[in-house]
């Protein structure tokens, strides 16, 4: 090798270096952040005029990148681990998970397989199995972190189909020519979402006045829609109020007439963690399949969803995926986790909970969860007290649905608008039955009451 060889790869190792560290010390500042920003959107105008340049054919460096970044482009985007951020299902995820999240894409782990990645799926696994014991699952049931509860929804549903289109072939029965899914008018999009891509159809069943689906309502539409019913959803914690429909009885209905039975605990199901929260979820160890999101009530960074079926031999042969390239792998009896779900390349995205939990133990996540419920339940009390304000319904979990009485759409956007302009908190307007509402969903243990109460000293 020649020494300008030599030189231009000992620059090129330098250069690295120099890069890894200005992000890794970044990425450092970031995590200990005691005090998050908040943030706020800008437009793409300002975006255009601040940011705009950074593609270049020799490239900007990584301290120009960096500074770019932190100086520009992330306060343009509102921090969902701020505790005040109360829209939408915040993430909280821990210092720890934060931490070692570098560390998973450091390593440069593939946790497609089992062969590839065998100390990466034996870790995520050790979470899933846990989380299964929790929720009531038999033994021997497993699955896989996939990238949120929509995949994991559709992953679900994909296998949930797969079985009905098997077992109809195995008893002599023609398919139905239009497969149907059943579910609440308030489960969550994804389901409908999933209902498209797999050119499905979507039957609801009427909710209560609480909005909590029961087994009788399931029962008619399945009586209406007979055999072409190849899945029924329940939920475990509904997004825009927290609700929990009614598993048990919907779970003993799909079981009595033979029909996949699917709990999209996305949002809520991290509540059965408190054990008094337990009888609430009655029910979900009927199911064939459930999904929870980490990344939402888990204190896990973006994005997984945890996918657990009570046979994984049954999501095998939905998702298995052959080609000449994988016969090393295909058939064989290790756990490959591309064979539960409709991913083929995946990060092991759940080891970040895996050493959240093997840091801090089970018994500080149960307590941190039931911490957001004693908080919901705290300012919704609050709320009552207050003239001017009332509740839409009462909170089962950690979201609150509340109103400002007299206010148009237009005061909760022109308030939610001062609210975050000011950095006071990010709280967005909702509806119900057509009316403007707002909620908080509280996940994060550094909301505090406090910060509550002084958002709803705004709303005069």
């Amino acid at each position: 090798m020649t020494s300008s060889a030599a030189d231009r790869m000992h620059a090129i190792s330098a250069d690295t270096r120099h890069t890894v560290e200005d992000v890794l010390e970044y990425a450092r500042r970031r995590a200990l952040y005691e005090d998050v920003p908040l943030d706020k959107p800008l437009t793409p105008r300002d975006l255009e005029r601040l940011a705009s340049g950074s593609i270049t054919p020799e490239g900007i460096g990584s301290r120009r990148a960096i500074a770019l970044f932190e100086n520009v482009l992330a306060p343009a985007c509102v921090s969902t681990d701020h505790p005040g951020y109360l829209s939408f299902i915040p993430s909280a995820p821990s210092k720890a998970s934060l931490a070692f999240d570098v560390v998973v894409s450091a390593s440069a782990i593939y946790g497609g397989s089992w062969m590839e990645g065998a100390g990466a799926v034996y870790a995520e696994n050790e979470v899933l199995h846990w989380l299964a014991r929790e929720f009531g699952m038999p033994a021997g049931s497993g699955g896989v972190f996939v990238q949120g509860g929509t995949i994991g929804n559709l992953s679900a549903l994909v296998t949930a189909r797969d079985a009905a289109r098997r077992r109809a072939a195995e008893e002599g029965r023609t398919p139905p020519s239009r497969w149907v899914v059943v579910c609440s008018a308030e489960a969550h999009s994804s389901i409908a979402s999933a209902a498209a891509v797999m050119d499905v159809d979507v039957a609801t069943a009427d909710v209560d006045e609480n909005g909590r689906l029961h087994g009788e309502a399931v029962a008619r539409v399945l009586d209406e829609h007979g055999d072409a019913v190849f899945a029924v959803v329940a939920t475990g914690g509904t997004t825009n109020f927290g609700i929990v429909d009614d598993i048990a009885g919907v779970g003993a209905v799909a079981r009595e007439r033979g029909v996949w039975f699917h709990v999209d605990g996305a949002y809520g199901l991290a509540a059965m963690l408190v054990e008094r929260m337990r009888p609430a979820f009655a029910g979900v160890e009927l199911a064939d399949s459930l999904i929870v999101d980490p990344h939402k009530w888990l204190f896990a960074p973006f994005d997984a969803c945890a996918l657990i079926y009570r046979e994984p031999a049954l999501a095998l042969s939905a998702h298995t995926q052959k080609a000449e390239y994988l016969d090393t792998i295909t058939g064989k009896p290790d756990w490959n986790p591309s064979d539960l779900a409709i991913q083929l390349t995946r990060r092991a995205r759940g080891l970040p909970l895996w050493f959240s939990l093997a840091t801090h133990g089970t018994a500080q996540y149960r307590a941190t969860i039931e911490y957001g419920i004693d908080l919901a339940r705290r300012i919704a009390d609050e709320i009552e007290q207050r003239d001017g304000l009332s509740l839409v319904r009462d909170p089962q979990l950690s979201v609150v649905v509340f109103r400002r009485e007299g206010w148009t759409l237009a005061d909760y956007e022109a308030w939610s608008d001062r609210l975050l302009e000011e950095q006071h908190a990010f709280v967005v307007p909702s509806s119900h039955a057509d009316e403007p509402v707002l909620r908080f969903a509280i996940i994060s243990p550094l909301t505090t009451f406090e910060l509550l109460t002084a958002i709803l000293d705004t709303l005069v």
